[in-house]
């Protein structure tokens, strides 16, 4: 079924609609949909099956072959077809409008997005607070094989168009789920303990002995990053089985937090390489 397509000249229901999700957090959730654009992100929805509400582009002016690509194998439920001046104002972009913006739909906020395997790596990140950090994570996560990022406490917002343009796009590669606490992972730990060998928690923190290259990551692993200023909570603290820290030989005393969690990433990918190939 092909896209309805609608002509958007002025400031009206739909076009609010489009801008209030950009710029609104409640609203966003209210209505389970946020926006996107650039070429990176919208071409990573699309592999990616996301569910594309609608595309937003002007004809007054003209379209690149990828533009028209999308749009033409689009299934989205709408193609709005907006003013140059009215792109412009719901555009990012500082020289010239994106051309094509879309509204995609929410995923499901549901661990069973996660799937379950062997060699399972998981990161938590518990109330992150700056969405560029956030984004950048999310880079790191599909960069290095992680299966799930999960989000818990007050944090900001995955659905932001600042952590999407941090992420580059691979926002929609990675599967990323939204908890209130640790409260509604403690059974979902209990739960992949009883299904994965060797299954371990490790956190981590600056504060332990255990530097990161002592840990054993080739075991399932689910991997605590506590929010930039208070690090890991106590709560964290007390389901954790290990810790683990990154050497630091100058005087700064801490990584930025998308940083540290990366260099830890690499670490495990880096244990995980070296068994696979001497199998």
């Amino acid at each position: 079924m092909k896209p309805k397509v609608k002509r958007i000249v002025n400031e009206n229901n739909d076009f609010q609609r489009i801008e209030v999700i950009k710029r609104n957090r409640e609203k966003r959730t209210k209505y389970q949909e946020f926006f996107v654009e650039g070429v990176k992100s919208i071409n990573y929805a699309v592999e990616h099956d996301w569910k594309i509400r609608s595309f937003l582009y002007t004809k007054e002016k003209p379209l690149s072959d990828w533009a028209k690509g999308i749009l033409k194998n689009s299934t989205a439920d709408s193609h709005l077809e907006l003013s140059l001046k009215l792109m412009e104002k719901l555009s990012d972009k500082e020289e010239e409008a994106s051309e094509l913006i879309a509204v995609i739909t929410m995923a499901e906020n549901d661990l069973s997005r996660i799937k379950i395997k062997e060699d399972l790596l998981i990161l938590v990140f518990d109330r992150p607070s700056n969405h560029g950090n956030l984004g950048t994570l999310i880079r790191s996560c599909e960069a290095l094989k992680v299966d799930g990022l999960i989000i818990t406490g007050h944090a900001a917002d995955l659905y932001d168009p600042k952590t999407i343009r941090a992420s580059m796009g691979t926002f929609f590669a990675v599967p990323t789920i939204r908890l209130p606490s640790h409260h509604e992972l403690t059974p979902w730990f209990a739960q992949l303990r009883g299904e994965l060998t060797a299954f371990q928690i490790i956190g981590s923190t600056a504060k332990t002995d255990h530097l990161v290259e002592e840990v054993d990551f080739t075991r399932p692993t689910v991997l605590l990053i506590g929010n930039e200023t208070f690090g890991l909570s106590n709560n964290y603290k007390e389901i954790c089985e290990d810790f683990c820290r990154i050497p630091m030989y100058g005087k700064s005393t801490s990584f930025n937090v998308s940083c540290a969690a990366s260099i830890i990433l690499y670490e495990i990918d880096r244990q995980r390489r070296k068994v696979d190939s001497i199998k």
